[in-house]
């Protein structure tokens, strides 16, 4: 409980202190790409691996890095991760995968989660990224440049939030 009150303190202190510049540029420009998502099961992970094809196929350098919850399966270990126990007491991210991830400047950074997560809207929060892409939740506005309304299917969320930033002039 203490964790995520001093998580949602440091959250906020890092939206506000993070002058990033934030731009979104034409994706044919676009060369370095980051995906973050929760794991949820197989199905999502196949997604996520046929997303990661799509944007490598446009000739993109893709960093992935998905929140492993308890209990879940870390399917073929394909990505960086990071869980609930890299969270300190005092509300700090402690991952050094999650920490260099933050630190990379992406032209896009896609959040691939149609709930969203406390631990990830940290690192959103904290990232460098130019451009960052999630799910529509009018709670989250701060965290992102591009919000896409997706009431359905995971697969026709990640369609959607390559065919908007495929647009992007």
């Amino acid at each position: 409980m203490f964790r995520q009150t001093f998580l949602r303190w440091r959250t906020e202190s890092a939206l506000t202190k993070n002058k990033n510049r934030r731009a979104s540029i034409p994706y044919r420009h676009a060369q370095a790409v980051g995906i973050i998502f929760s794991v949820e099961d197989k199905a999502k992970h196949e997604e996520i691996k046929h997303f990661v094809k799509q944007l490598e196929q446009d000739g993109k350098r893709v960093s992935v890095l998905e929140f492993l919850p308890r209990k879940k399966e870390n399917y073929e270990f394909l990505f960086d991760f990071f869980t609930l126990q890299d969270l300190s007491f005092w509300g700090n991210l402690e991952s050094q995968s999650a920490q260099k991830f933050a630190s990379l400047p992406f032209d896009y950074l896609y959040y691939v989660d149609h709930e969203h997560n406390p631990l990830i809207l940290h690192l959103l929060a904290k990232s460098q990224a130019h451009c960052r892409i999630g799910s529509h939740q009018p709670e989250s506005t701060a965290f992102f440049e591009l919000m896409i309304e997706q009431k359905g299917s995971l697969k026709g969320l990640i369609e959607n939030m390559l065919k908007y930033t495929q647009n992007l002039r």
